[in-house]
């Protein structure tokens, strides 16, 4: 029951970060950075890194069986 739990949590706390990462590139200074870098700022992209971590491992637990 507490492994179904964390992996409930885990897939929640994944997709919150995911999307936070995903309105930290669209805000301004993410924009401005892009424009001359290329790339999302660092803190867009570990928000959306972490998210995605967070959700496959949040996922695997709760579909291992």
């Amino acid at each position: 029951m507490s492994k179904n739990l964390l992996s409930v949590i885990l897939m929640v706390l994944g997709v919150v970060l995911l999307i936070w990462g995903i309105q930290a590139s669209d805000s301004f200074n993410s924009q401005v950075s892009e424009i001359f870098t290329g790339t999302s700022t660092d803190r867009a992209m570990s928000l959306m890194i972490a998210g995605i971590v967070s959700l496959v491992v949040g996922a695997y637990l709760k579909f291992r069986g």
